[in-house]
């Protein structure tokens, strides 16, 4: 009943803003101060202009539409399509096309003031920011280009990279008042149509108010609401976006938002930073085994620290017990109390770093956690093995490359240690069996969440925890059922090498 109830509300707003004739669409927007409407007279043909002038392009107007509107050859409607040097116009009478229309920067004419036929005109002010530097995503090597605020730069520069003719480009409006113009990007004869449809499918049939991110898209079509995993990577890089549509995935843009969605991804993908494929594969894989290792100290540093000081103290060697003994004998709480008030104060400065300006966010971050870190431990708060620790683990938390996947790691920490608090080992060992049983239920699009592993498949482990050489990855995922599986002839290019062809200069 709820739903049916919430339904019907949204509908009704709606409806509260769908004028039902254009002359009635121009009376509601008549007391808006920057919405303006006149009568031009020309020498022939004499005609009423609507606009917002905040949205549209004056200087155009004024230099390449009013002009034209002055000729002797214009007489009605019909003329001025026909002359006026204008792309994209269109003649319609649906007051619905000439609300959105306007809009979104487009100038209306009309041959008189109460006339339901209309000539929409575009002249869309463009104000944004240019391509600039990655902020998050940051690349040491590689292109250094990232995604703004615009969906036509964007699309921009994915057809930069991926100029082909099978790149297809499909809009779609998504919000019942924003109209928020959201872009589905897919190689047509690589990716897989089921995939494709799909993604169109849970857009398309969005009820919401307004969608101003990528993000918050991300967040309505996600096959499983309740995890606080991440189930699609979001990007605000456009060479990655690009090398995901080459393999076979989907990316989705949105109409004012700097980041793209890659769907559908797995749990690996969020520890592969894209820098990865511009070095040899040894480091490569090096890299990822380390940030994998820096995921399970981030997890399970602090909780075995709480398990082994309540229930466990004799796994622990003998030199190392001295230490411990001697460095909590002046702190009054139990192990979980002193792991807690360091967890949440490193929250805290981790939080504030963030929300103020650049600069003293860094100096927040730094001061605030050696001052405070040290004053803990000399007031007897915590002991300094678990400042050791608890820095240890905030730091490896943040050697994640998507902030997303950070934020979930930063989360569950707490359930581990509230685990080991009540049960020791044996409750990290139920935390991680329940983490675990939920990672294998979870889906991505409808493809497992936690392929390669499960279900194994040794063919995409090539580009998993390691980076096997590229001419080793001549397939394209088997998750993704591309139409077209081969990425290259690793049979040509083997017979080639074996035939040692000289260089030209030898």
């Amino acid at each position: 009943m709820f739903r049916k109830w919430k339904k019907r509300r949204m509908k009704e707003t709606g409806s509260e803003y769908q004028a039902k004739t254009v002359s009635d669409l121009f009376r509601q927007l008549k007391d808006q101060p920057d919405f303006i409407r006149f009568q031009h007279k020309g020498m022939q043909f004499s005609c009423w202009i609507s606009f917002f002038d905040t949205l549209i392009d004056v200087e155009n107007v004024h230099r390449d539409i009013l002009p034209h509107l002055y000729s002797d050859k214009i007489k009605n409607l019909t003329d001025v399509q026909t002359h006026l040097p204008a792309e994209k116009m269109i003649r319609t009478k649906d007051p619905s096309i000439v609300r959105n229309r306007l809009l979104e920067g487009y100038l209306i004419i009309q041959a008189g003031e109460r006339d339901s036929d209309c000539l929409v005109i575009p002249s869309v002010k463009v104000e944004g920011r240019q391509v600039s530097l990655s902020q998050i995503e940051s690349s040491i090597i590689g292109p250094k280009e990232s995604f703004v605020e615009s969906l036509d730069k964007n699309t921009n520069l994915i057809r930069k990279r991926v100029p082909i003719p099978q790149l297809t480009v499909q809009h779609i409006r998504v919000g019942k008042l924003s109209r928020t113009r959201v872009s589905v990007i897919y190689i047509q004869g690589i990716a897989n149509e089921e995939n494709v449809n799909t993604v169109k499918q849970r857009i398309a049939g969005l009820e919401v108010a307004n969608i101003e991110d990528t993000t918050a898209l991300a967040l309505n079509i996600r096959d499983n609401n309740a995890s606080i995993f991440p189930q699609f990577i979001d990007t605000e890089r456009p060479d990655r976006a690009a090398a995901a549509l080459y393999e076979g995935k989907i990316a989705v843009l949105a109409d004012g938002s700097p980041n793209a969605l890659i769907l559908p991804s797995t749990i690996v993908e969020f520890f592969i930073a894209f820098d990865d494929y511009y070095l040899p594969w040894q480091l490569a894989s090096a890299y990822r085994l380390l940030r994998l290792f820096a995921v399970a100290i981030s997890i399970l540093s602090t909780s075995f620290y709480v398990a082994l000081l309540t229930y466990h103290f004799q796994l622990i060697p003998k030199d190392l017990l001295g230490s411990l003994v001697s460095s909590r004998s002046s702190v009054p709480f139990d192990p979980i109390v002193e792991v807690l008030i360091l967890e949440v104060m490193i929250e805290l400065l981790r939080e504030a770093g963030a929300r103020l300006p650049t600069k003293v966010g860094q100096t927040i971050g730094i001061v605030g956690g050696i001052v405070i870190g040290t004053a803990t431990v000399q007031a007897g708060l915590t002991s300094n093995i678990l400042l050791i620790t608890v820095a240890m683990s905030a730091l490896a938390a943040f050697i994640t490359p998507n902030y997303r996947m950070a934020t979930t790691i930063r989360f569950i920490r707490f359930p581990f240690i509230i685990s080991a608090q009540i049960f020791g080992l044996l409750g990290i060992a139920l935390c991680f069996s329940v983490c675990v049983g939920h990672l294998l239920r979870m889906t991505s699009l409808g493809r497992p969440y936690m392929e390669p592993i499960y279900p194994l498949r040794v063919t995409d482990l090539k580009d998993s925890f390691i980076r096997l050489p590229l001419n080793h990855q001549n397939v394209r995922p088997m998750l993704l059922r591309p139409g077209d599986a081969m990425r290259m002839n690793s049979t040509r290019t083997h017979r080639k090498k074996g035939k040692n062809i000289p260089d030209i200069d030898e």
